[in-house]
């Protein structure tokens, strides 16, 4: 078996997503529940949006509990940021793992097409960077 060299070799495929009028209640439940950092925010038409991570979660709710209000009123795309740290299936892991170091973010959308086709996270390519350095030193 050959070691992975793309991140179609390692991402996750499927990954769980968002949609931005979801309420950031539900955001919460699933971070909590799959023990996620974030999540993609996706339009009606599967492209993604934006993220919601736990620590834009934490904000919102804070912010809605400072101004007396309730954080069961607040939407998705109210809290989410915008910019989207992604990747292609067809780059090296190399490639996104110096991006991952540069930008200090630990989780890729793998975006073809402009669709999500899947996740990649550091430890994917953490992984993938060790099979590839056993296989390189088994030779």
């Amino acid at each position: 078996m050959t070691s992975p060299t793309s991140i179609r070799d390692c991402m996750h495929r499927n990954p769980l997503t968002i949609t931005g009028t979801a309420p950031l209640v539900k955001a919460i439940e699933l971070l909590v529940e799959f023990k996620l950092t974030g999540l993609t925010v996706i339009d009606n038409e599967g492209a993604p949006v934006g993220k919601i991570t736990e620590l834009d979660c934490i904000r919102a709710v804070l912010n809605a509990i400072y101004h007396d209000g309730s954080p069961e009123n607040i939407r998705v795309e109210q809290a989410m940021t915008e910019e989207i740290h992604a990747c292609s299936p067809d780059e090296t892991i190399v490639e996104v793992a110096q991006r991952m170091i540069d930008s200090r973010q630990r989780r890729n959308a793998v975006i073809q097409d402009g669709k999500l086709v899947g996740q990649v996270s550091s430890s994917n390519v953490l992984w993938a960077l060790m099979e590839h350095s056993r296989e390189k030193h088994v030779r």
